[in-house]
């Protein structure tokens, strides 16, 4: 349909029939070209590709005729309502230069600039925009502002499996670049145009004011980087790898060449494109190798699935049986694939791009890095042995092969939460909660007797028993405690930072997983605010007291604050060893049956509960004190009930065999 159809038809069609002088589009000449089946319920898709045929071999005549400077007069004018304007003066350029691969690049940028500015039209009228293309275009509201006629012919170029597609065949790596006839992108290019002059004349009519959203700029990964800058000497060896490599199929190398070419210009976001683009190619071509499922190897046709990055990287194929790519590939390649295009908080490349969020001028070279590199180590174990060994003798590339198969996740939730959160902010919270006791206590304080000190021993004893019994699931290859029961309980070791160096598989975790681990980073982010926030409320109180601002009322209750923190400090310090070592043994959620897991997943958002209680009480706003050593008394004792049920995860988690360091 993309090579052939549209050439068919061999009557020329007169450019100004199309285009006015000032380049003004003639909707009417391209949208008679869009025809139905005999029923009109649905597009004729072939038909209509072979009646566009004529017009944008007009179209694109008519811009190769043009200098630049009568493209921009014409034509940019337009072109300001998509999200990125100076685009099309690049897509003009890559036309000009006649390079197959530069136009196959235009395209993929211009379609996601197209479907980014086309949300921002929905939302003139609507509240929330299609994820998908498809329904975009198939949207009421933008048949309201543009016509339905429009958003039809919108329909057979870049909106369906059934018409040229252009989008997905191109962002899914279906497409050598010399199948993309270059008279599809200037079409495109003026449909934009045109597309411009109608959303003028509908804000005119409708007196609506035009607000597009603002593009995104992606953070570089900062910590979340793995492989260290590409340097020439890695850009070398990935030139001649590239050459050798059978996991790049012959026709799509000059992709490849492009990318090094676009990356040493600095445009990184073209890079990027180009091989996320192409690492989908190759992978898709493994996948159906190493599944023996050829037919999966399918060019873009519409009545078959795709077989995209969705299906590459799952566990398992349609048919239920398992997935045999992710075994040969490794663990650790799956997971540098995960991180970088599926986990929502990671920086989702690929979608980010081909939906046009993401400014392209500021698109991070450190995000560009890690894909090179990445695509440098899997291209070399596709070359003959001899010839990767002598690549693998450069310092360079073992360090990059080194790195690469000791890569982890970065960005699942499990990932985030031991690193950042237990890394950073748990760790730090216990060292801003062991520095409680250490900030002065007042004479009046240690003295005084406030209502709930019976409380306090009560939680006092059941922070000790639930202590102990945690202490006692520490995996034995971990303990770094000495005999607990002659020590009193301020001095025993705090093993969560070597809970947080033990390793937890996360590719493919079960939505169960997921679930626990959102309660449980909730759960931390709370103990991380109270933490703060009491430190901060008490170095306020204990200046205004040594200053004597303090009012009756405010000085009693700093006594029972002073009381209270000594309270809390033990057991915000507790829960963050119950989530380090429930974070340990997640894996075995999925061992519990339904009611086991509601009933571990209430206990867990019962601790939420409590958190976030403590949270509004020792705000400077309430600063409701008596009040915290009620609500901690009843969270111990319900944790204390659910522990002796032998119902968390470090109950049903395996004991290390390995001896324990006491």
């Amino acid at each position: 349909m993309i090579c052939k159809l549209g050439f068919e038809v061999r009557e020329g069609r007169d450019i100004n029939s199309i285009v006015t002088q000032n380049g003004e589009v003639c909707w009417k000449a391209i949208t008679d070209c869009v025809i139905y089946t005999q029923s009109a319920q649905a597009l004729d898709y072939q038909g209509s590709v072979k009646l566009l045929g004529p017009v944008c071999a007009a179209i694109h005549l008519h811009l190769s005729s043009l200098t630049k400077g009568q493209f921009e007069t014409q034509y940019a004018p337009w072109l300001q309502w998509t999200s990125s304007p100076e685009l099309f003066a690049e897509i003009f350029d890559a036309l000009e230069s006649l390079q197959s691969p530069a136009v196959s690049l235009s395209l993929m940028k211009l379609t996601a600039c197209l479907e980014r500015a086309l949300g921002d039209v929905f939302l003139l009228i609507g509240k929330e925009c299609p994820f998908l293309l498809r329904d975009l275009l198939a949207s009421e509201e933008l048949a309201q502002v543009f016509g339905l006629s429009v958003m039809n012919v919108l329909r057979v170029f870049i909106g369906s499996p059934c018409g040229l597609n252009l989008r997905n065949v191109l962002w899914h790596g279906f497409a050598a670049p010399h199948e993309i006839p270059p008279m599809y992108c200037s079409t495109m290019v003026v449909l934009t145009a045109g597309m411009g002059q109608l959303l003028k004349s509908y804000l005119q009519q409708s007196e609506l004011t035009w607000a597009p959203r603002p593009l995104i700029a992606l953070p570089d990964l900062e910590d979340g980087a793995v492989f260290p800058e590409v340097t020439q000497e890695v850009l070398g060896v990935l030139e001649e790898v590239m050459k050798k490599s059978t996991f790049i199929l012959g026709t799509m190398l000059p992709y490849w060449e492009v990318a090094l070419i676009r990356f040493k210009s600095h445009r990184f976001a073209d890079c990027a494109m180009l091989l996320l683009m192409q690492l989908e190619t190759g992978l898709r071509h493994l996948f159906a190798t190493i599944n023996k499922c050829p037919q999966r190897l399918l060019t873009a046709e519409s009545t078959a699935l795709y077989t995209t990055f969705n299906e590459i990287l799952a566990k398992h194929l349609n048919d239920g049986e398992i997935n045999q790519l992710p075994l040969f590939l490794g663990e650790p390649a799956m997971e540098f694939l995960w991180d970088f295009l599926n986990h929502q908080q990671g920086p989702r490349v690929r979608d980010h791009l081909s939906h046009g969020e993401i400014n392209l001028s500021e698109f991070p070279k450190g995000i560009t890095d890690q894909l090179l590199a990445f695509s440098t180590v899997l291209l070399l174990r596709f070359v003959e042995e001899e010839l990767a060994s002598v690549f693998k003798e450069k310092a360079a590339i073992q360090s990059l092969v080194h790195l690469a198969e000791g890569y982890s996740a970065r960005f699942h939730p499990m990932s985030l939460l031991r690193k950042q959160t237990f890394s950073s902010q748990v760790l730090s919270c216990e060292e801003s909660i062991r520095a409680w006791p250490l900030l002065p206590l007042l004479r009046e304080a240690e003295e005084a007797r406030i209502e709930g000190s019976s409380e306090i021993n009560a939680c006092n004893s059941l922070i000790i028993k639930i202590t102990y019994e945690l202490y006692h699931h520490v995996p034995e290859n971990h303990c770094v405690f000495t005999d607990l029961a002659n020590l009193p309980i301020e001095k025993w070791p705090r093993p969560l930072r070597e809970l947080c160096g033990i390793r937890v598989p996360t590719l493919f975790c079960p939505r169960a997983v997921l679930e626990v681990l959102t309660v449980l980073q909730n759960i931390v982010r709370c103990c991380t605010h109270v933490s703060h926030q009491v430190v901060a409320s008490w170095v306020r109180r204990r200046q205004q007291w040594a200053e004597k601002t303090l009012r009756s009322r405010q000085r009693q209750n700093f006594v029972r604050m002073s009381w209270s923190i000594k309270l809390l400090s033990p057991v915000l310090l507790l829960i963050l060893l119950l989530i380090a070592l429930e974070l340990v043994n997640i894996p075995v959620v999925h061992g519990k049956n339904t009611d086991e897991y509601q009933q571990y997943l209430k206990f867990l958002k019962s601790i939420l509960q409590y958190t976030e209680n403590l949270e509004a009480h020792t705000s400077p706003e309430k600063n409701k004190w008596i009040e915290t050593i009620r609500l901690t008394h009843t969270a111990l004792l319900r944790m204390w009930t659910f522990s002796e049920k032998k119902q968390m995860l470090l109950h049903l988690a395996k004991k290390s065999t390995s001896t324990a360091v006491l």
